[in-house]
């Protein structure tokens, strides 16, 4: 049975101003945390061990998830003192995991809904070192680029480049066999896409890529986050009001809107392709659209709010 590390110490400088007072993993996603998509990612795929590899706001993480039981899993917890990288994370992490089996390595950064128990039967099928999840992009230009060959192992690691040699890119999801994590120094910075896989290709470790085009997203930018939630949310109607959260039958939720758990949304309001969150206040006749509504945050009837960031305080545009 594999086990699984989940990368979320970034700072998600790219998600200001929304992770000012929230770590990025607990940004809410169609109502749930990012982090809770990637759990039940992991649990579907039959890991039930998973160690969350955190640093900036480390102490949000606990109190939500706890020990894992909530969702039929064993969670701990690695906290860096201070970023160790991509690979010194992962390194860090993995002491907490005392097992022969196959690491799985989730992104934080990332949404994806591709078949995780394949990739792993793959990896194991290869007896790889490591295995990762690739995706075709149609421009790869503002990507690193990851070549294979007729038997799917990687040949290179390539920086971004005007003209890519291959439209496959690393999405971000990695098994590793664990004696190449031993390999990892610990303590020390490490990045395992400019370091650690690099090396293993020019050494000819078997590093196999798993192609599969299903929905991938990088959720980094408070753009692309609006995206991943109004995708999941459309898939099943125009809103979704989570349990708990108060809506006039008059007002209207388009565009994939979520509304949170405890939120109220007044009479003839209109929220569409929005995140509201727990405990937001939503005044009548407000209409809100493409936005982020923090927790507890109170907009005004009547108010128009559009492509915008709206804390307890204040109102900040979203970059575009």
């Amino acid at each position: 049975m594999a086990v699984a590390i989940l990368l979320v110490g970034g700072f998600g400088t790219r998600l200001m101003p929304l992770t000012r007072n929230t770590p990025k993993p607990m940004l809410t996603v169609a109502g749930i945390p990012v982090t809770e998509h990637q759990l039940m990612m992991a649990k579907k795929a039959g890991i039930t061990q998973i160690v969350l590899a955190t640093s900036y706001l480390s102490d949000v993480f606990t109190p939500y998830f706890g020990d894992g039981s909530q969702w039929g899993m064993s969670i701990k917890y690695a906290v860096e003192k201070e970023p160790l990288g991509t690979g010194g994370a992962i390194r860090n992490a993995a002491q907490l995991l005392d097992t022969q089996e196959s690491v799985v390595i989730l992104n934080g950064d990332v949404l994806s809904s591709h078949d995780l128990a394949e990739q792993i039967r793959q990896h194991e099928a290869h007896d790889a070192d490591v295995t990762l999840h690739l995706t075709q992009v149609e421009d790869a230009r503002a990507f690193g680029c990851v070549p294979t060959d007729a038997e799917g192992r990687v040949t290179a690691f390539l920086e971004k480049m005007d003209n890519p040699v291959t439209n496959q890119i690393n999405a971000g999801c990695y098994v590793f066999n664990p004696r190449v994590i031993n390999t990892i120094p610990l303590d020390t910075v490490v990045s395992v896409e400019r370091e650690t896989f690099p090396q293993l290709v020019s050494n000819g470790a078997k590093i196999y890529g798993f192609l599969e085009n299903a929905y991938w997203l990088d959720i980094g930018t408070p753009k692309a986050l609006l995206k991943a939630s109004t995708d999941i949310v459309l898939r099943t109607g125009p809103g979704l009001a989570m349990p708990g959260s108060i809506i006039d039958p008059s007002a209207q939720l388009t565009g994939g809107s979520c509304v949170g758990r405890g939120a109220s949304v007044g009479a003839g309001a209109h929220i569409d392709g929005s995140i509201i969150e727990a405990g937001a206040v939503i005044g009548s006749q407000a209409i809100i659209t493409n936005s982020f509504i923090a927790a507890g945050a109170v907009v005004d009837k009547e108010a128009k709010i559009a492509s915008s960031f709206v804390t307890k305080g204040e109102i900040l545009p979203i970059p575009q």
